[in-house]
């Protein structure tokens, strides 16, 4: 039920966020299409209740509860970047607006973008890991909880890779702002 509810959301934030879109800009209704935007936490809510009535009722921990952890914490990390990144493409591709701002090449804004990158994911890991952290002391340490604590580690992960992507990016700007003007990596 959690994985069929975890897939749920995410077709709900599809939708929620392509008639959020339509009423802004085909309806003409910018804060019709605003406050249904404005619903979509409520698809982490049910989401969350939903997996904390689950484990209440007695089902084992086990990885789908984990994933409906991460897919809260990434909603909640990168949702809104999301939901801006969309109306900022339908607003050029479909309605004469603005082109949206392109990702720096390199040098120092590059290094800016990939922190403000890394910091969005880690967010998104973090929230994650404190709803694992939640579910872990609810269920208790003789309640099985080795699936979430193999998810908390993924979620560490998450975060170091970007880290090291975005150190990476301010380490060495120069060099990757010249592989960029050379042309593509073959």
């Amino acid at each position: 039920m959690i994985v069929t509810l975890v897939i749920a959301c995410e077709v709900g934030f599809w939708l929620l966020l392509a008639g959020g879109l339509a009423l802004r800009y085909l309806a003409r209704m910018p804060r019709a299409g605003a406050a249904l935007l404005l619903c979509e936490p409520v698809l982490e809510l049910v989401l969350l209740i939903a997996t904390v009535i689950d484990l209440e009722n007695g089902a084992e921990p086990d990885w789908k509860h984990g994933l409906a952890a991460v897919y809260i914490g990434f909603s909640v990390g990168l949702g809104r970047h999301t939901i801006r990144w969309a109306d900022a493409q339908v607003a050029y591709r479909f309605f004469g607006g603005p082109p949206p701002p392109r990702t720096p090449a390199g040098g120092t804004a590059r290094a800016v973008h990939e922190w403000k990158t890394a910091g969005r994911w880690s967010l998104a890991a973090v929230v994650a890991l404190a709803l694992l952290q939640g579910a872990i002391w609810y269920v208790g340490p003789d309640g099985g909880v080795g699936p979430l604590r193999a998810w908390q580690y993924k979620m560490l992960v998450v975060i170091g890779v970007n880290l090291v992507i975005a150190v990476s990016y301010t380490l060495f700007p120069k060099r990757i702002e010249e592989a960029r003007a050379r042309g593509p990596l073959r």
